[in-house]
C-alpha cells in the first residue's frame, strides 16, 4: 500500500483535538502520583514500623509488573469480584494504575532524595529549636525536590506515553482515534505515524521546559 500523503495530513486536525484528554489524564496522574509517592518515601525515610515493609511490598509490585496487566486487572477483573467498581469508567481506570505505577518508581527516587541531603543540615535545624516537621519541610523537601525534579519529569514523560495504553480499555485519547481512523481507512502505516510524531513533539516540548525549570530552581539552592 502506497503511502497517502494527502490523507495523512488530513489525519493531525482530526486528532490533535483529543491532546486534552491525555494531557488531563496525564497532569491528574502525575499530581497524584507525586504526592502518593511523597507519603510513601517519607514513611519509608523515618522507616516506620510494619508500614515500611507494606510499601516495600507496594513498591515491587508495580515495578516489577506490565503496566497494562495493571491496567486489565483493575478494569477487566476487579469488577467481577467487587460490584461497586463496575461503574468504573475508563478514564478514571487509566489514571488509577498510572497513580499506582508512578508513585512506585517516584518513591524510590524521592526515599533516595531525602537521604541525600547532608545530615548535618538536619542537625544544624534541630540545633535551632526546629521540630521534625519544619525540619523536613524548610530543609530536607526542597533540597530533596531540586534533586528529585529530572526523574519526575521523566516520569511525567512515562505517564505521557503510558496514556496510550487508555485506548485498550476505551479512552478516547489520541491514541485511540489514531487507531480508529486508521482502522476505518486501513492506513494503519499513516496513522501509528501521525500519533508517533505528535507524542514526540509533545515530548521535545516538555525536555526543553524541563532544561528551564532545572536552571531557575538550581539557582534557588
Amino acid at each position: 500500500m502506497n503511502f497517502n500523503i494527502e490523507w495523512f495530513l488530513k489525519l493531525f486536525p482530526t486528532i490533535l483535538p483529543y491532546i486534552p484528554v491525555t494531557f488531563r489524564v496525564s497532569v491528574i496522574s502525575l499530581v497524584l502520583g507525586v504526592i502518593l509517592a511523597a507519603i510513601i518515601a517519607i514513611i519509608r525515610y523515618y522507616k516506620i514500623s510494619i508500614f515500611t515493609q507494606c510499601f516495600g511490598f507496594y513498591i515491587t509490585f508495580f515495578r516489577a509488573t506490565p503496566l497494562i496487566a495493571q491496567l486489565f486487572f483493575l478494569y477487566f477483573g476487579l469488577p467481577c469480584v467487587l460490584p461497586l467498581m463496575r461503574d468504573m469508567s475508563a478514564e478514571q481506570a487509566t489514571i488509577i494504575v498510572l497513580v499506582l505505577n508512578a508513585s512506585a518508581f517516584l518513591a524510590e527516587t524521592f526515599r533516595a532524595a531525602l537521604m541525600s541531603v547532608d545530615k548535618s543540615q538536619i542537625e544544624a535545624c534541630y540545633s535551632m529549636g526546629m521540630s521534625r516537621y519544619q525540619t523536613m519541610t524548610r530543609a530536607v523537601i526542597p533540597q530533596a525536590f531540586v534533586i528529585a525534579l529530572p526523574s519526575i519529569v521523566n516520569e511525567f514523560i512515562s505517564i505521557i506515553k503510558g496514556t496510550a495504553l487508555g485506548f485498550t480499555v476505551g479512552l478516547l485519547d489520541i491514541m485511540a482515534i489514531a487507531k480508529m481512523e486508521g482502522t476505518l481507512d486501513l492506513r494503519f502505516f499513516e496513522s501509528y505515524l501521525c500519533v508517533m510524531i505528535i507524542y514526540f513533539v509533545i515530548v521535545v516540548i516538555i525536555a526543553y521546559f524541563q532544561k528551564i525549570l532545572e536552571r531557575k530552581v538550581e539557582k534557588l539552592y
